[in-house]
């Protein structure tokens, strides 16, 4: 019995370990932030962007633009053909859905564009080390930059020297 209970309690603290690692913790923030900004672009498109578009078409509600698929000629409006259960291609809604898209993938990229902007701006330019080699100006050979003799030809190198 003491077994299992030691199972359970390391599943537990094993599941807790993960679910409280930074990264699933900013996945699960991204996902909620992700569904709210989806719902702002969608309310975007469907009342800010379609209706002027609508408008200048002739006042046509794009979410009703719809093909029948019964053989009537009748025009009929979206909710209308779903509430009577009427076959029907929702094209209009495609280009909502399309439109809604095409704005979130301009937004990421207008993301992904200042972020990468920011990394940029902040990218420390390299330090270069100092020096721990020199060339001896006789034999030109690499000799330690504190060195003077070299230790090659055995000339001595002077203060001018040993700071080349």
């Amino acid at each position: 019995m003491g077994d299992s209970k030691r199972k359970v309690t390391s599943f537990v603290q094993e599941f807790k370990d993960f679910a409280m690692r930074g990264n699933v913790i900013d996945l699960a923030v991204g996902v909620i932030i992700g569904g709210a900004f989806n719902k702002i672009v969608t309310s975007i498109v469907n009342d800010v962007i379609m209706p002027p578009i609508g408008a200048l078409i002739g006042g046509m509600d794009f979410k009703d633009l719809v093909i029948r698929l019964d053989g009537i000629s009748e025009p009929i409006t979206l909710a209308d053909a779903q509430a009577n259960s009427v076959p029907v291609i929702a094209y209009g809604s495609f280009i909502n859905t399309v439109i809604d898209f095409i704005l979130v993938a301009f937004c990421v990229f207008l993301l992904v564009k200042g972020i990468n902007a920011l990394h940029r701006r902040k990218k420390v330019e390299e330090v270069k080390p100092e020096p721990t080699t020199k060339t001896c100006p006789y034999c030109v050979t690499e000799i330690a930059i504190k060195a003077t003799r070299c230790p090659n030809c055995t000339s001595e190198l002077g203060e001018t020297q040993a700071s080349q």
